[in-house]
């Protein structure tokens, strides 16, 4: 059997625009403030706020809507894109552009619960590996192409353009997953979400700790990024630098796509060393362009094939708590994500930009201590299918 190409390409488009969504701030932050009549630090709140809805959606609507026939899911979280970003594109005023947000992040938290355990049932057992990489491509994919493009177009004719891209390809992607994709059936008899039961699983813990870190680790950083570059003296680079990241992304998830199998557990400690090299070298040589590139490049390729490590080593972790384990995941991910985007605020406002990659080296420490140390639970040496 092989894999079904049409239907799996559309989930890599919905996880494209959820990641769009989510990062297009960072890229046209400073005219997103402009516009809006705020500082830099209450724009990259468009983040957090966003965050804060995935966060706080992820678990009850996956509780709420357990029952639900799957496409019928997809599409819903699809079409709270359409709107939220259309909202965004015309909204002149920053608490209704806070309001979309959060009901954009609300949307991503349907559709980030859905994806993973969608592929995996579009997928036979033994492809399943391969079905969630293709899926969490679209991440480094909006990474090197969605965000460097729309920077680029926001630079070009207004940041507004930008999201209003975005709505008509939302609106596309409902008609493709409405031909291309197959329905599945919700659970049977739902229930409440064992919480608990799901983290006295060995290896969910300390998966989920790697989470919560290491996304805030990133968040602080590439929230920011523009204002870093700017500051740094190589703000006329932000699209550039995007675009790099975005390619070193692409090329850190073919790796982990093509040996996540058999080396989990040695992909995610390299994952985890080579963004730490890179806030390293942008915290010593900031101001030295070359080397920017080049710590850009190392953090692109730790970072890219991070979402679908953790995901598959929460996937094999949980066993039959698979999808709850995958729905906290979710939530401590944008949980994260939040705490990123209020923490780079701070940092920013009281100690200047040049504290993020600071922070984010001191986060990583911990992160992959948890790594090394769950190695029997958590993060194995290789992935396991159980489910589908």
């Amino acid at each position: 059997m092989r894999l079904p190409l049409p239907a799996l390409l559309a989930l890599t488009t919905a996880a494209f625009i959820t990641v769009l969504t989510e990062a297009l701030p960072a890229g046209v932050l400073p005219a997103l403030s402009h516009d809006l009549g705020v500082g830099e630090s209450a724009a990259g709140q468009t983040v957090t706020i966003y965050a804060i809805g995935t966060a706080l959606a992820a678990i009850p609507l996956t509780a709420a809507t357990a029952g639900w026939r799957r496409k019928r899911l997809l599409l819903a979280g699809v079409a709270g894109f359409a709107v939220a970003n259309t909202v965004t594109a015309v909204s002149g005023d920053y608490a209704l552009t806070m309001v979309a947000r959060f009901v954009a992040g609300v949307a991503a938290g349907v559709v980030w619960a859905l994806l993973a355990g969608y592929a995996r049932r579009l997928a036979p057992e033994r492809l399943q590996g391969k079905a969630i990489a293709i899926v969490m491509a679209g991440i480094p994919l909006a990474l090197s192409l969605g965000v460097p493009a729309g920077t680029f177009l926001g630079g070009a004719v207004g940041w507004r353009a930008s999201f209003g891209v975005m709505s008509v390809l939302a609106v596309v992607l409902l008609g493709w997953i409405a031909v291309a994709v197959p329905d599945f059936p919700g659970q049977t008899g739902g229930g409440r979400i064992p919480l608990r039961r799901t983290l006295a699983v060995p290896g969910v813990a300390p998966i989920l700790v790697v989470t919560l870190v290491f996304v805030l680790a990133h968040t602080i950083l590439y929230t920011y990024i523009a204002t870093f570059l700017e500051r740094a003296g190589v703000g006329a680079s932000v699209d550039l630098v995007l675009l790099i990241f975005g390619i070193a992304s692409m090329v850190s998830i073919w790796v982990v796509g093509a040996h996540i199998d058999r080396r989990l557990r040695v992909l995610t400690v390299a994952g985890t060393v080579l963004v730490g090299v890179a806030a390293a070298i942008l915290g010593v040589f900031s101001g030295d362009a070359p080397l920017v590139y080049l710590a850009v490049a190392l953090w692109g390729l730790g970072w890219g094939g991070v979402p679908t490590l953790l995901q598959t080593a929460a996937g094999q972790a949980g066993g039959d708590a698979a999808d709850t384990a995958q729905a906290m995941l979710v939530t401590l991910w944008n949980a994260a994500m939040a705490g990123g985007g209020v923490a780079g605020g701070l940092l920013l406002d009281h100690f200047g930009a040049g504290a993020f990659p600071v922070a984010a080296l001191v986060l990583l420490l911990p992160v992959l201590a948890v790594v090394l140390g769950a190695r029997e639970h958590g993060f194995a040496g290789h992935a396991r299918y159980g489910r589908s």
